[in-house]
């Protein structure tokens, strides 16, 4: 595969200022990363617009990590944390439901996978972490659609085409919005055959502190009529919500009896 210079120049000259916090100057840069002058100022030129590097206007310009930058290091950062905490507890519950479990987020107008957690004896499953999904016929999707704001779902609704993936696939958009009402009703999502014709999965929101939409948790294995896949889904609900108050989320419920056993006191 070949590589774009100027990119590996870029993040080359992002990783040298990141290291000045005092700042440096062009030509401490041009130096230390053996660049062309012209080259090293387009580049950083272009960085400072962006946000992603700071120029102090003094004698000689020094250059400084931009606030776009940080907060790009703060939100991977942020990332990591909530990957702490779910590795445990989905790893756990892979073993305990005897299925691979799933955390996955909205990319677009699928889901992309960002973990997975095997039992003991997995079954093959086709999807891998980065693999990317539609959202309207996995459960991860469909639990997210679910409990997304009104503007995100009319965004996501009519931008998809529901392409048939097997004989179960909704194919619909008024069909998909009673499904979704179902979801929030019981609080979790079945994938019910509708993309792999042998995979019939379980999925629920998992929300992080302020009240957003993460991302989902599932659970999947193999179709069997005799399986109950409403106690099933309790269990997955319940994972989540567990989640997501480890996560520092507080349901409205809780709050509103915690109010009110304050005002009864």
């Amino acid at each position: 595969m070949k590589l774009n210079r100027t990119t590996q120049r870029t993040v080359a000259i992002l990783k040298l200022v990141s290291k000045h916090p005092k700042g440096i100057t062009l030509d401490e840069i041009c130096g230390l990363l053996d660049l062309p002058k012209t080259s090293a100022y387009d580049i950083i030129t272009t960085l400072v617009s962006l946000g992603m590097v700071n120029v102090d206007h003094g004698r000689r310009q020094h250059y400084t990590i931009g606030l776009t930058a940080y907060r790009i290091g703060v939100r991977y950062t942020s990332s990591l944390d909530i990957l702490n905490v779910l590795e445990p507890e989905l790893r756990s519950f892979a073993r305990e439901v005897g299925k691979t479990v799933f955390f996955g987020v909205r990319s677009g107008y699928d889901v992309i996978y960002i973990c997975k957690f095997e039992p003991e004896n997995p079954i093959i499953t086709t999807a891998n972490v980065g693999t990317k999904n539609p959202m309207y016929c996995t459960s991860l999707g469909k639990a997210m659609l679910a409990f997304s704001d009104e503007d995100s779902l009319e965004e996501i609704l009519s931008g998809i085409w529901m392409e048939p993936k097997t004989e179960w696939t909704i194919r619909d958009r008024e069909t998909l919005l009673a499904e979704l009402e179902r979801v929030r009703e019981r609080g979790y999502a079945f994938d019910s055959r509708e993309f792999e014709e042998h995979m019939q999965c379980v999925g629920a929101p998992v929300f992080g502190k302020d009240g957003s939409l993460l991302g989902a948790i599932s659970v999947s294995g193999l179709y069997k009529a005799s399986e109950d896949y409403g106690r099933l889904g309790a269990l997955v609900s319940e994972k989540a919500a567990r989640v997501s108050r480890l996560l520092g989320f507080i349901p409205q419920d809780a709050l509103t009896n915690s109010s009110g056993a304050d005002s009864r006191g």
